[in-house]
């Protein structure tokens, strides 16, 4: 009974999952120390430098190397709705007459009824989202697909005034998308996972306990 109680308890109490669940940070593969190079007498090497030879830049294309992902999202969603319904209902129902009043026949016969109903229902509703995100954030390469695409991942945290603050970020980079100084745009970005936590008095003074949690979900009966 007691393991029990404290399973619930460190399941309540668990912080939730991270968006980012891949490593992020890769060590790049070691470097041969000795690597024959072949004299073949061409221009390009195979185990030249990543660069063009009108550029000395160097492009990430290998596990462990680093880029810059330009974070710039601007999300807005606006929903409206309206419903509007009216109903309306009348009945009347007149006997034939003929009998003398005051007789039993007379409540049979001389029926003069009438009734009417309505009801109606109008609602609207709207609903606006609008979300700003603007950081730069360097990354690095974690595993290369068998296409050639680069699969990158990292994160930055910063800590003030005694909490953390940490940003990070994953997704699949096409190459070709890669600008001027090793920058890709986070809109080019396949799978892109963008998540920005908190740590420390001000987030945790901001969201409820665990105990919290569980007497919402136990004690509504509503």
């Amino acid at each position: 009974m007691l393991a029990a109680t404290c399973a619930t308890l460190a399941a309540c109490s668990s912080t939730p999952p991270s968006l980012v669940n891949v490593p992020v940070m890769a060590a790049p593969a070691p470097t041969p120390m000795f690597l024959e190079q072949p004299a073949n007498g061409a221009i390009f090497q195979a185990h030249m430098a990543n660069s063009t030879l009108f550029s000395g830049e160097r492009r990430p294309r290998a596990i462990g190397d680093t880029m810059k992902v330009d974070i710039a999202e601007n999300i807005r969603a606006t929903q409206k709705q309206t419903g509007e319904t009216s109903r309306e209902s009348k009945l009347a129902s007149k006997g034939p007459g003929g009998a003398k009043a005051g007789t039993a026949l007379a409540s049979l016969i001389n029926v003069d009824a009438t009734a009417s109903g309505s009801d109606s229902f109008k609602g609207s509703g709207v609903t606006e989202t609008a979300n700003t995100f603007n950081a730069q954030l360097a990354v690095t390469v974690i595993n290369v697909l068998p296409n050639g695409h680069l699969l990158v991942a990292g994160e930055r945290s910063m800590g003030l005034a005694g909490g953390v603050t940490t940003l990070r970020f994953s997704g699949i980079v096409n190459p070709r998308d890669i600008g001027a100084g090793n920058v890709v745009a986070s809109r080019d970005v396949v799978n892109a996972n963008l998540e920005n936590v908190a740590r420390g008095d001000v987030s945790d003074a901001s969201s409820r306990s665990w105990l919290q949690r569980v007497l919402a979900r136990t004690l509504s009966i509503w």
